[in-house]
């Protein structure tokens, strides 16, 4: 494996997983990289729709965006293929292609966006779940509900068979869980009466299982209980406090606990299901988990862990990048402690009075964004971990506040959002890396360097949406506050995301699709 030759301008590699790159193609400055995309299929997808895909409301196709057409922007290639390790030191990926062949791809900055894997929690039997991350998931749902449909309705199927076939179990409280069971339940009611035998809706269930207190529990207290009062008038049954103890081929089983009662042995419920949906949080990628395993200080385990500049944490400075959700920003601040110490005790006492302190705190907040909030009172933080009283804070004094501070700031969600600001945020560095270098070359050692070129992340929190079906939505916005609606609201709810779609082909395709659903109602084929 001999090292590639040195080009005279920087290459970035990415490896794309659906919505996670697309910010950053989009806004990459024509010409001033060699741009290669590694992904497993040749399409970017916009997930927080792919509910509405499930039950024909919308067609797969127009969430999709071909990523040659992306590229095409920025004059880049792309390559239909898997990647399963990385050499840092020599700056290679090696990939592996549909038919098994195996190649290495040279880059300068490597950006990984290949987003998670679903969280099994040891559950056995998960072979019979379906899940919902990818267009082929879509799809596969789509069709087996339409089988469900058709089977229950022969006359030759017995009441029994009926009820387990049109019971269906959602493991997760989340948005995903949420809106497919909205979708499926507005399903029923508007086209499944129309086109099917009446006795399908009366003998229809649909079971949501929350390890939580509440569906929708990343939510306002407000949302969640609007929901479940909306899933009530559904006859949809929420099992909250439930955990999934297995999943076969006609059944869930499930254990309840007592929030009244919490030392109460649970109960225990098996839940016929003719469907099973698994949606119930993430887990590392195995191309992340192969990464983090040649890297010291990486401790977490649904993520690689990267600094306040997206660089992956133990990497070679500024040459790999994650974003999206295979990965997390480090939030122990004591991992840098003495860096901090040692950069603010400007009279070498080894203490830290307040006006140093001041000052520390300013850097923190520089450094990093996320615990800008945990350091709003700077006077009050220090006179609490003075314990001494003596005016000054000592590295034991502060290390202990590091700690109980860093326990308390709250991670990014793994949503959209997130991947496409760090996306964006991306592209705008490495713009400013060329404008302020044109001639930079790839062996030029500044090209590294983030910190002289472009600020830390920041991430604008803009809120949370959810559909709760075709005739309501809930909204958790920053600024405004959380609510929930009707009609208004999901058409507000459309509007949204009608407005985040990847390309104005897609945005058009998706109009089209809910003015036909509007006239004609859902298409039931199945195929």
């Amino acid at each position: 494996m001999g090292r590639r030759d040195v080009r005279a301008d920087p290459s970035i590699l990415l490896l794309l997983r659906i919505y996670q790159s697309v910010g950053l193609l989009k806004n990459l400055h024509q010409g001033d990289y060699h741009v290669t995309v590694i992904a497993p299929q040749n399409y970017s997808l916009f997930t927080p729709l792919l509910p509405s895909a499930t039950v024909g409301t919308v067609e797969a196709r127009s969430l999709v965006e071909p990523l040659r057409r992306t590229l095409a922007r920025v004059r880049g290639h792309f390559i239909q293929a898997k990647a399963v390790d990385l050499e840092m030191a020599e700056k290679l990926l090696e990939i592996e292609t549909a038919t098994g062949e195996r190649l290495y791809v040279p880059y300068d900055k490597l950006v990984i966006a290949v987003g998670s894997s679903s969280n099994t929690h040891g559950v056995p039997g998960l072979e019979h779940c379906f899940q919902l991350k990818t267009i082929p998931d879509a799809q596969a749902i789509r069709r087996r509900i339409m089988d469900n449909l058709e089977l229950a309705s022969l006359p030759t199927t017995s009441e029994e068979t009926r009820k387990k076939l049109l019971s269906f179990v959602i493991c997760g409280g989340g948005p995903t869980g949420v809106e497919f069971a909205a979708e499926l339940v507005d399903l029923m009611n508007e086209d499944g009466m129309q086109y099917f035998p009446k006795l399908l809706r009366s003998q229809m269930s649909v079971h949501i299982v929350q390890s939580r207190d509440h569906i929708l529990n990343t939510y306002s207290e407000k949302i969640s209980e609007y929901a479940e009062a909306r899933f009530k008038r559904e006859d949809i049954d929420v099992v909250t406090n439930a955990r999934v103890n297995k999943v076969s081929e006609d059944s869930v089983s499930v254990s309840i606990k007592d929030p009244k009662n919490p030392s109460a042995p649970p109960t225990l419920r098996e839940i016929p299901s003719g469907f099973t949906l698994w949606s119930t949080g993430i887990a590392m990628n195995p191309f992340v988990k192969t990464v983090t395993q040649k890297l010291p200080n990486q401790f977490h385990r649904k993520a690689v862990e990267v600094d306040n500049h997206l660089r992956v944490t133990g990497a070679p400075q500024g040459t790999v990048y994650a974003i999206g959700d295979a990965s997390t920003i480090e939030t122990g601040l004591v991992n840098h402690l003495l860096e901090l110490f040692d950069e603010c005790d400007t009279n070498r006492d080894n203490k830290i009075n307040y006006e140093e302190w001041q000052n520390m705190a300013k850097a923190i907040k520089k450094k990093f964004p996320l615990a800008e909030s945990q350091f709003a009172q700077v006077k009050e933080i220090f006179d609490d971990y003075d314990t001494d009283k003596d005016g000054s804070l000592g590295l034991n004094e502060i290390a202990e506040m590091f700690l109980r501070i860093s326990n308390k700031i709250t991670t990014l969600p793994p949503t959209a959002q997130v991947a496409n600001q760090q996306g964006v945020y991306l592209a705008k560095k490495f713009n400013a890396l060329t404008k302020s270098s044109p001639n930079l070359a790839a062996n030029d050692i500044s090209i590294n360097n983030d910190e002289l070129y472009y600020k830390p992340f920041r991430y604008l929190h803009l809120g949370s949406l959810a559909s709760l079906g075709s005739a309501g939505a809930a909204f958790d916005l920053e600024g405004v506050g959380s609510f929930a609606g009707g009609l208004v609201a999901m058409y507000a709810w459309r509007s949204i995301y009608w407005s985040e779609q990847t390309s104005t082909r897609t945005r058009l395709l998706l109009m089209i699709d809910w003015v036909k659903r509007g006239i004609f109602g859902r298409d039931l084929s199945r195929f």
